[in-house]
């Protein structure tokens, strides 16, 4: 089987949590098309971590600032002055260990690639954001329902930033979803391209909810008007996106307005919905 097909095999057979499968494909197709783009090609097959380590190094350009990526100084440099690039490399790292693990299982390889040298060691949490129970889940529909003009001034655009969280984007993402990468279909339904960490490249397309499409056809007549070169979908203040924290300070608010939301330990944040999902059942804990 070749890498490609391998991964969506995987991908649609794996019990992956939405957001993780948008985050896996992403990855692993940008790793073999590096591969395919090498001259001569890489085989993802029989390739080394100084070939995953050069991949992973194209995209911490910015934060090396011309220090080359070759060791675990610039992983400290990369972990020590810029955090979040560093928990993304990190999970992108995660990403390929995973498919390799995937391929050793289907045959293709015989030794998954021992790829802890090339995490950053920012310290994370130990256990992912709890997801919301069921009946959380279902408080949480009535709280961003009952979310209106009393609670905020561009309350349709807080609705559709929490839709887009259950769509299984993260914060930072949600931020970035850009106009030119949503697709109204014949049909009725929307499509949305998953924003990537360089702002210009995109994941593969995802349908939207019925409810996120409601969400998104309120709040497009009333969007803020975008500054000049702006693409966003979600403007705040001026026509420019809006910050990365927003979401976190916007669930906080929503869910101020339940109580059993409001009181839940640990708190609800833009990534507990992110983890939740729209209706897959949520695992216990």
């Amino acid at each position: 089987m070749d890498p490609l097909t391998l991964l969506q095999h995987w991908l649609d057979t794996a019990p992956l949590r939405s957001s993780s499968r948008i985050e896996y494909e992403r990855e692993v197709t940008r790793w073999l098309t590096w591969c395919a783009a090498q001259r001569p090609p890489v085989d993802p097959y029989d390739c080394g971590i100084e070939h995953i380590a050069a991949w992973a190094g194209t995209y911490l350009t910015d934060q090396l600032a011309g220090r080359p990526f070759d060791g675990p100084d610039a992983l400290a440099h990369i972990a020590t002055h810029h955090p979040a690039a560093a928990l993304t490399h990190d999970r992108r790292i995660t990403a390929l260990t995973q498919y390799y693990e995937a391929c050793k299982n289907h045959g293709a390889i015989r030794l998954i690639p021992d790829l802890t040298m090339l995490r950053s060691g920012v310290d994370r949490d130990a256990t992912p954001p709890r997801r919301l129970t069921p009946t959380e889940r279902a408080m949480l529909f009535y709280c961003i329902g009952m979310w209106g003009p009393q609670n905020a001034r561009h309350y349709l655009r807080d609705r559709l930033v929490a839709f887009l969280l259950l769509e299984g984007l993260r914060p930072a993402e949600v931020t970035r979803v850009d106009m030119r990468h949503l697709y109204e279909l014949p049909d009725g339904t929307w499509e949305v391209r998953a924003p990537d960490y360089e702002y210009e490249a995109v994941g593969p397309k995802h349908t939207l909810e019925p409810l996120t499409a409601a969400a998104l056809k309120a709040y497009l007549p009333h969007r803020i008007r975008p500054a000049e070169g702006v693409h966003a979908l979600i403007l705040g203040q001026g026509g420019h996106p809006i910050t990365t924290d927003y979401p976190n300070k916007l669930v906080r608010q929503i869910c101020s307005t339940e109580p059993t939301l409001a009181q839940r330990q640990p708190p609800v944040t833009a990534d507990t919905i992110a983890h939740t999902g729209f209706w897959d059942t949520p695992q216990p804990g």
